[in-house]
């Protein structure tokens, strides 16, 4: 195969900044997708319907000319969340799903939930409304290897939030590990799970054999290369419990080569590329739409886009290795391996 023509697909997990930033990365997935849930971990962060109006209204006025791109606007959880207004904001289609980071577990977390029966109420109402709950699906304590946090999340806060709340849809966003795959594959038609396109190709290796490669630092951090490989055969399956979440996440340079850099892989702008990549190697080709463009509009009850992109496979394609911003570059994620497949509309 050398052409494959696919539904245009959407991201289902996507930071875009603010201000300068977003000015310069929101072209990089308009390009290729019609929609993204929106993260709404600003400072401050988006906790009201008022904040996701407002946000909505830059990213409108930052589009390329003639682009068609939709955010999907979320908020962010806090134990401070009002249900009314949480309501109304749903019941307009202002917002898609709202997000829990418990507090401290990735950048700009700090005013995550720490107390999880503080939220409860919301939660209940978010399930009588089906409105979907995205989780950054880490623990945060000290005592916790950071490599194991995730799965302790399951066990420990997301299984009990299930249980103790039927019926509440969730997403577990970015999973990276066999674990999280396992859960999301046997917890039924109100979970689902988004997996980035940077945990399909790295582990933890990347990250620090030869030298830490700061580029390649992101949270939920690489794991083994056997999580890796589950990851691979769980987003080229078909099962539509998995669909593409970017997280793709900008940083200046200056900040990823801080002595406490940020954490964050920018992967906007050579996703389909890579993703094409790797459903070949898995001889998987077939099954890139149900993954980028189908199974996640099928969970937030949404129609599939009707335009499509076409990949053709060719020499190797390249791309910017960074991306200039107001607030200075931005180095695009380096999959470490020819990309053959060009994209276009």
């Amino acid at each position: 195969m050398t052409e494959l023509t696919i539904r245009r697909p959407d991201d289902w997990h996507l930071h875009l900044r603010d201000g300068e930033m977003l000015k310069a990365v929101l072209p990089e997935t308009a390009r290729h997708f019609a929609r993204a849930i929106i993260m709404p971990n600003l400072v401050p962060p988006v906790v009201t319907g008022k904040d996701a109006a407002e946000y909505r209204d830059r990213i409108m006025a930052a589009k390329p000319d003639g682009s068609k791109f939709q955010p999907l606007m979320t908020l962010y959880l806090t134990e401070e969340t009002d249900v009314r207004d949480l309501r109304a904001a749903a019941e307009i289609g202002l917002i898609h799903a709202v997000k829990l980071y418990p507090a401290g577990a990735t950048t700009n977390s700090a005013s995550g939930v720490r107390d999880f029966t503080k939220v409860k109420r919301v939660l209940e109402n978010m399930a009588q409304i089906g409105l979907p709950l995205c989780v950054h699906g880490e623990v945060t304590d000290d005592e916790i290897d950071i490599f194991d946090r995730e799965a302790v999340f399951i066990e420990r806060v997301l299984d009990p939030i299930r249980r103790d709340v039927p019926g509440l849809k969730v997403v577990m966003e970015h999973i990276t590990t066999k674990d999280g795959a396992d859960y999301a594959r046997e917890g039924g038609d109100n979970l689902g799970a988004t997996i980035t396109t940077h945990h399909l190709v790295i582990n933890r290796n990347h990250i620090l054999v030869g030298g830490i490669k700061p580029h390649y630092y992101c949270l939920p951090v690489a794991k083994r290369e056997e999580h890796r490989l589950a990851l691979r055969r769980a987003a080229t399956s078909g099962d539509p419990s998995y669909f593409l979440g970017t997280d793709s996440a900008p940083h200046t340079d200056a900040n990823k080569l801080l002595p406490c850099g940020c954490a964050g892989c920018f992967t906007a702008t050579n996703t389909m590329s890579i993703l094409a990549e790797v459903f070949e190697q898995e001889n998987a080709l077939d099954k890139l739409e149900g993954f980028a463009a189908l199974h996640g509009p099928a969970f937030y009850g949404l129609p599939v886009n009707q335009d499509t992109i076409t990949l053709t496979k060719g020499d190797p394609v390249t791309y910017p290795e960074k991306i200039e911003t107001g607030d200075g570059p931005v180095t695009v994620f380096d999959p470490q391996m020819p990309l053959h497949w060009s994209v276009s509309a």
